[in-house]
């Protein structure tokens, strides 16, 4: 549980500081540090589970990184208000581009981050 938590709270602040940081390279006329966080957190914890899956990590470096760590980093809730958001700011095209986006993108990095172990 400690490990989660201390993951959870790293991943939490890294997310919060990319977000900045993304936000001033990009604008905030879509959510793209949204997108780009979730999509590397995806890849990240891809890459944790075909390491968890072929037992080349310890159980607390999953309960740290893959558990806490990309548990916070990465952020339904926020993917969720932003979608909303550009629908109830009547940018309907905007929403689907990012619902899409994020959906496939996130999935196929995943994927790709446990093919890249297995």
């Amino acid at each position: 549980m400690i490990l989660v938590g201390i993951g959870g709270a790293a991943g939490a602040a890294c997310r919060y500081l990319a977000g900045i940081w993304i936000g001033k390279i990009t604008g905030n006329s879509f959510p793209y540090p949204t997108l780009f966080i979730n999509i590397s957190g995806s890849l990240l914890l891809g890459i944790l589970t075909g390491l968890e899956i072929i037992h080349s990590i310890p159980e607390w470096t999953w309960l740290l990184f893959g558990v806490g760590f990309c548990g916070a980093f990465t952020t339904f809730s926020t993917f969720g208000y932003e979608a909303i958001q550009l629908f109830f700011s009547r940018q309907n095209k905007k929403a689907f581009v990012y619902i899409t986006a994020s959906a496939i993108l996130c999935a196929v990095s995943s994927f790709a981050g446990i093919h890249i172990i297995i």
